[in-house]
């Protein structure tokens, strides 16, 4: 593929044509706080059912399972409009009321008198779900030329979780910290749930001043709206796209995965240890900070080697690894033993080479006008692995053991491989110049 000698670079990306350094460093601050925003919803959560509404420990793994079944109900209706949006648009808007909405979700979480009101105001946050992680996603294809994308893709996975554990860390802590100071349980669970809500309300100012304004095509090159909306369906006709989609499924039900029953399982076995709640939730979100660590110390690693190999081979290899890492939790008695940690180390690579190789794949195969479209199916399929592993999950979580979820994901992850294998053998696609394998 030749690409214009006058683009611009970012440090050792190049950018894609009309894409700025201020552009991609707006984008590079969004991908810091974008997940770590999501993520924090399980923290915060799990500290919201034993503090403020005194949920049984033994029913929360199936109360946070329906939670995590109406979010995904919300961005399966919402993926596809969300991406015919930003095809029709921009990215910018949709990026920013994203953020929005999920400062809005978070100021009213706390405030929650029931798991009714609670179930509410997740599908607020469900909405700001589906703009953050649409244009975070889509952006992050958009931005670099096709040399560097498994470059920037490796660095979004490393501020992705450097936002994770920081965010997660600070906030997690901070009830804690709050009770320390005097504050009442409940009070502390609201201070903490605010703060976070001003980082989003911060976060969409930024976005929407500093990202690259309009659409990625111009209005006579844009697909008609019919188009829009069936084309990430008419795209899986291509193997690789539709490879990709099922990569989706299960890593997008990764991320759900740890995010929703790695805090919880830390919690539960803290409070059954007979910690109190502050205290417990700090100890689950401590192995779930340690999984994230581990993700962010390895996007570097296999960031460089995604842009070396073919896409497909990338996408199998980091499977496998996801595999290896969910199943390996099968071996843990006690999430709290120090001798665990290699496990949750384990599974943090497996998740962020899922995500990487995942998001690779389709990034190569999407058609830049339908861009928005074919993320938003990709995201689509996302969304319902993550219904139906973490429903499937809560349940299992709370009737047989709470690492039966992860043992899920770990099968799903071999199957996914194993059709990349059969993908690999046949339809292979394009090697570009810089890729050996």
């Amino acid at each position: 593929m030749n690409e214009p000698s006058t683009l611009h670079k970012m440090g050792p990306i190049t950018l894609a044509p009309s894409v700025l350094p201020r552009h991609a460093l707006t984008y590079l601050y969004a991908a810091f706080f974008s997940i770590g925003l999501v993520t924090f919803v399980s923290i915060g959560q799990a500290y919201i059912l034993n503090e403020h509404l005194k949920i049984p420990t033994s029913q929360q793994g199936t109360i946070s399972g329906n939670l995590v079944f109406w979010t995904e109900v919300v961005t399966l209706l919402f993926f596809v409009p969300a991406g015919v949006l930003m095809d029709r648009i921009g990215r910018k808007p949709v990026y920013s009321a994203g953020f929005f909405l999920l400062a809005v979700a978070y100021a009213l979480y706390p405030l929650s008198r029931s798991v009714f009101d609670l179930t509410l105001y997740r599908m607020i946050y469900a909405l700001g779900i589906v703009a953050v992680t649409g244009a975070l996603s889509t952006v992050m294809i958009d931005y670099p030329a096709e040399r560097s994308r498994g470059k920037l893709i490796a660095i979004t996975g490393f501020l992705n979780g450097l936002g994770i554990v920081v965010l997660n860390s600070f906030f997690g802590g901070l009830p804690m910290q709050l009770v320390a100071k005097g504050f009442s349980g409940s009070d502390a669970g609201l201070y903490t749930h605010l703060a976070i809500a001003g980082v989003a309300l911060v976060s969409a100012v930024v976005v929407a001043f500093g990202l690259k304004g309009g659409t990625e095509v111009s209005k006579k090159d844009r697909p008609a709206l019919r188009s829009l909306v069936t084309s990430g369906i008419r795209c899986a006709k291509n193997p690789r796209i539709l490879l990709s989609y099922a990569a989706a499924f299960v890593a997008r039900g990764d991320q759900s995965i740890i995010g929703t029953f790695l805090p919880l399982w830390g919690t539960t076995a803290g409070i059954a240890m007979g910690m109190a709640p502050a205290e417990a939730v700090k100890k689950g979100m401590m192995i779930f900070i340690i999984s994230q660590a581990a993700a962010l110390l390895w996007a570097p690693v296999i960031g460089p080697l995604i842009d070396r190999w073919n896409r497909v081979t990338a996408l199998t290899i980091c499977m496998g690894l996801a595999s290896i890492g969910y199943l390996s939790l099968g071996l843990i008695s006690n999430p709290h033993e120090p001798a665990s940690i290699v496990n949750f180390v384990l599974l943090g690579i497996g998740q962020i080479s899922a995500f990487l190789g995942s998001q690779s794949l389709i990034g190569q195969e999407a058609p830049k006008a339908e861009r928005g479209s074919v993320i938003g199916m990709f995201n689509i399929s996302g969304a319902v692995g993550i219904l139906i592993i973490t429903t499937l999950g809560g349940r299992l979580f709370d009737s047989m053991s709470p690492k039966a979820p992860f043992i899920v994901v770990g099968a799903i992850n071999s199957l996914v491989m194993v059709a990349g294998i059969y993908v690999r053998i046949k339809f292979p696609g394009t090697v570009h110049l810089n890729e050996q394998h």
